[in-house]
């Protein structure tokens, strides 16, 4: 196995997380902001991840 695959499985992985908590307070008033920052380092992390598995792929 290449790498590209595992890579790009990660990605939506990290990104279904920055998703998740996200939506955790959306309808309870609001989002802290720690809350705010580990959904941005998710979403950084999963768009990296899956950047280096097209990368891998290609």
């Amino acid at each position: 196995m290449s790498g590209g695959l595992p890579l790009l499985l990660l990605g939506g992985f990290l990104l279904g997380g920055a998703w998740s908590v996200w939506q955790l307070d959306a309808e309870s008033g609001g989002r802290t902001g720690p809350q705010v920052a580990f959904a941005v380092i998710l979403l950084v992390a999963a768009v990296l991840a899956s950047a280096a598995g097209v990368l891998r792929l290609v």
